[in-house]
């Protein structure tokens, strides 16, 4: 049987040295690796892909580890959160390892060999074939001759968005009808998230460029940059990006992606994903009263229902659904007649 590869990743580093040598000792598993911040990690992850990755909690606390995350679930790869010892019993109600069943929260004080159990649980020690990294088939491409829809799909998440996303997306065919995207994340990952996503998915996944138009098939996203994504009119569609200040808190912001939308709202179908805040919950408000069809996710699968829970309070979804259910959703409601007669989208 194959060891465990393991990665440790703590900025404290008498700490990453003791539990390597506590673990060293062990036929289970192997330290390949001891980093030091997120970035680095994320770089060793992506070029070694161990079997799994003991992290620090304020590490994964960054808003960027959410892209690590899904980077790791893709590539099959475990990780354990290591707490810090001062959390109180309120913050340990809190956390958001609660509320995930994919990580692993860990004491640091847990004895090597109760890791070492705890990893040999957890962790395949085996890679599964590539073909089958992820367990949900590739959606089919339309039926030849099958007509057309002009319609175009707008989606916007933040915390817990990327995992969204991805399921999402796995429902959309290789000739989905033009897709546009907001994601909160860090700066600096907005093109490994891209990536990620087109590796993932049938469609065409790419990152937004200003003057780009975007066909069937295409799915454009904003993530970790300086500007809004805003639609440009045209057709195809046309992309603008606009630099200026934070929309509802955020560079891009979905509000303005949404808003933007808002003159050719009788083709436009609206998704408000999982996420803390309330940004695109006014936007989807726009889009609805303006005749799009418009969703929401629930409660119970969202990992933050911050920004669904706005855009339900406001009136701004016409359905608020699983979010298993929203992909196929979406695509329906992409068949279906228009609610108002299309009209040119122009930048504002």
């Amino acid at each position: 049987m194959s060891r465990i590869t393991l990665v440790i990743a703590h900025p404290d580093r008498a700490f990453r040295h003791r539990l390597a040598s506590e673990i060293a000792p062990s036929s289970f598993v192997e330290v390949m690796a001891e980093t030091t911040d997120l970035m680095t990690t994320y770089t060793v992850v992506e070029e070694r892909e161990p079997m799994a990755v003991l992290i620090a909690e304020r590490l994964a606390l960054m808003p960027e580890f959410e892209v690590m995350r899904a980077l790791f679930s893709a590539l099959d790869v475990r990780w354990l959160v290591i707490k810090t010892r001062s959390e109180t019993e309120a913050a340990r109600e809190a956390s958001p390892w609660n509320r995930k069943s994919d990580l692993f929260a860990i004491d640091p004080d847990t004895p090597a060999q109760i890791l070492v159990d705890m990893l040999r649980s957890v962790t395949r020690t085996a890679r599964r074939n590539a073909q089958t990294i992820r367990s949900q088939p590739v959606a089919p491409r339309s039926p030849a001759g099958a007509p057309r829809s002009d319609r175009f799909i707008l989606l916007g998440a933040s915390t817990g968005g990327v995992d969204a996303l991805l399921t999402v997306l796995s429902h959309f065919p290789s000739d989905c009808p033009p897709t546009f995207i907001v994601q909160h994340t860090g700066g600096g990952f907005g093109d490994s998230l891209t990536r990620l996503l087109d590796r993932q998915c049938a469609a065409t996944v790419r990152a937004a460029r200003d003057g780009d138009t975007v066909r069937p098939g295409e799915v454009v996203i904003a993530a970790g940059s300086r500007a809004h994504l805003m639609l440009g009119g045209g057709h195809p569609m046309r992309i603008v990006l606009r630099s200026g200040e934070p929309v509802s808190g955020h560079m891009p912001s979905v509000d303005v992606l949404f808003s933007s939308a808002v003159p050719g709202a009788g083709r436009a179908v609206a998704a408000l994903l999982t996420g803390m805040g309330r940004d695109g919950a006014q936007g989807l408000k726009e889009l609805r009263d303006a005749g799009a069809t418009t969703f929401a996710q629930d409660e119970a699968t969202s990992i933050v229902y911050g920004m669904p829970r706005a855009a339900v309070q406001l009136g701004a979804a016409q359905s608020c659904l699983p979010l298993a259910e929203i992909g196929p959703a979406v695509l329906r409601a992409c068949e279906a007649p228009k609610s108002s007669p299309s009209a040119r989208i122009i930048a504002k």
